[in-house]
Parts: C-alpha cells; sequence; structure tokens
C-alpha cells in the first residue's frame, strides 16, 4: 500500500460517526474524566456512565456533580455529551447503555474505565464482593462488547476499521484478590474480542496504565510508586488518555489484541 493509500484509508476512517461510550467518570479525579476529555478535544461525541454508588462507598475526593462537571466540560470542546447513570453489575444495564448511546448515531468507540475495587486477600474475600468483582470488572465487560459489536455488521474482506475498543486493566492481585482475578478475565474477553470481531472490523485492546493517584494512595504508596518508575514519577490521567486517543485515531489501526503497558517503566526488570 502507498501513501495515497494510507491516506484514503485514514479518509474513510474519519468519516465514521465519532460516537464512543467511556464507562467510569464518576469523578473530576479518575482516569476515566481524563478519557472522556481527551477523546472530547479530538472530536468523539460521547455517552458516559458513572455510577455514584460506588464512588460513594469508596469514599475518594469527589463531589456530587462532578459526573456533570466532566460533561460540561467536554461539551465546552465542541462535542454531544450524554450522562447515563446506572449499575454495570446489572446484567441488563450493559445493552441498555449501548442502546441508548446508538439513539445518537452508530456507535464507533467503547472504552471502559469502569471498575469493583476493594481490598482483600484469599483469606478475608467473602462470596458476595467475588462475585460483585466479576459482575462488575468481567460479566459487564463482556456484555458491553456484545452489545456494541451487535450493532456493528459483518463486511466483506478486508474489513474498513469500523468499531474501536479499550479496556482498563491492572497486575495488581495480592491482598487484592478479586479485583485481580476478575481484571485478568477482561484481559482474556477483550484479547478475544479482537478476533472473534474482526469480520465487524473491530480493534480491541487493554491498556495497563501502572500506578495513577486518583485519590487512593497514602503518602507511602506513592513514594514508593514513584521510586519504582523509572520515568520518575507517577503517571496521571492524561498519559492513559494520550494512549486511548492514538489507538481511537487512524495511526493507531494496526494495533489489535494487545495487552499495553503505559507506565512509565514501573515494575520493568
Amino acid at each position: 500500500m502507498d501513501s495515497t493509500d494510507d491516506a484514503t484509508a485514514a479518509d474513510r476512517e474519519n468519516s465514521t460517526d465519532r460516537i464512543a461510550i467511556v464507562t467510569g467518570v464518576g469523578r473530576r479525579r479518575s482516569i476515566g474524566a481524563g478519557l472522556a476529555t481527551g477523546l472530547a478535544a479530538d472530536g468523539w461525541n460521547l455517552v458516559l456512565n458513572a455510577w455514584r454508588p460506588y464512588d460513594e462507598r469508596l469514599g475518594y475526593e469527589r463531589t456530587p456533580d462532578d459526573p456533570e462537571a466532566i460533561a460540561d466540560e467536554c461539551r465546552a470542546l465542541g462535542v454531544t455529551v450524554e450522562l447515563v447513570s446506572g449499575d454495570l453489575a446489572d446484567p441488563a444495564f450493559p445493552a441498555e447503555l449501548v442502546g441508548r448511546a446508538a439513539e445518537l448515531g452508530p456507535v464507533s468507540g467503547l472504552v471502559m474505565s469502569h471498575c469493583e475495587s476493594v481490598d482483600s486477600s484469599i483469606l478475608t474475600t467473602d462470596v458476595d464482593s467475588w462475585d460483585r468483582h466479576f459482575a462488575v470488572n468481567a460479566r459487564a465487560t463482556w456484555l458491553l462488547i456484545k452489545a456494541f459489536a451487535e450493532q456493528l455488521p459483518v463486511q466483506e474482506a478486508p474489513p474498513r476499521v469500523a468499531g474501536r475498543i479499550v479496556a482498563l486493566t491492572s497486575d495488581h492481585t495480592v491482598n487484592n484478590l478479586p479485583y485481580g482475578a476478575s481484571k485478568g478475565a477482561l484481559d482474556r474477553i477483550v484479547t478475544a474480542a479482537a478476533v472473534e470481531l474482526g469480520d465487524r472490523g473491530v480493534r480491541a485492546n487493554v491498556i495497563n496504565p501502572g500506578p495513577i493517584d486518583t485519590g487512593w494512595m497514602t503518602d507511602d504508596i506513592r513514594r514508593w510508586g514513584t521510586e519504582a518508575t523509572p520515568a520518575g514519577r507517577l503517571g496521571t490521567p492524561s498519559d492513559t488518555a494520550d494512549l486511548v486517543r492514538f489507538l481511537f485515531s487512524p495511526a493507531g489501526s494496526w494495533i489489535n489484541g494487545q495487552v499495553l503497558s503505559s507506565n512509565g517503566g514501573f515494575n520493568v526488570g
């Protein structure tokens, strides 16, 4: 393919309706908020999902108006934004969320930044907590991808890029067992989507953002995380958003089915 062919392919992708769903945008100090504003800056119309009871339960830095403030910040960048509240532990909600987004037009982006994360170990995890972690982090990921893919038609080969999926993962498992185990399941679900949904023009990848202080770090954790990162600092939501923006661009189209670390070299070596 020569440069003219590359330009034609890029033009075809740019002509796709730019509507994306972003989950996990309940707090301004969150990766989800950075993802939303980053995609809005690139012209993506957005459907944002938040679930206040989860944010209230965690007790991290927030105000009751954070989801609306994030939506307004995105609208100020010139895009259409819908805010949809709902609990992704409800098996009916993922399809409902995709359906709400589809009212704006064909949905071509899905970014999953939501999670259930409550620290517990092999000995202290209870069944209810285990089940909720897997319902939110694994089952909802599958159901969101399923509903997203169902509104993308099968194409003749070779398919053009019609849908982009990115999910956030973590390698934290020790003393955070149900979170880490369910994130491992998430990784497999998303990488399977990269293959199984190829004929619908889907690109699907996972990002491990490393240590980012969204309000959960103590001074000791912050200091340890900085020292363990060769880049010399902790990550920021914008660092993760920059990679998502690349993956959602024509230039990122050849990256598919990967679990990518975007972490300043954290824990390398």
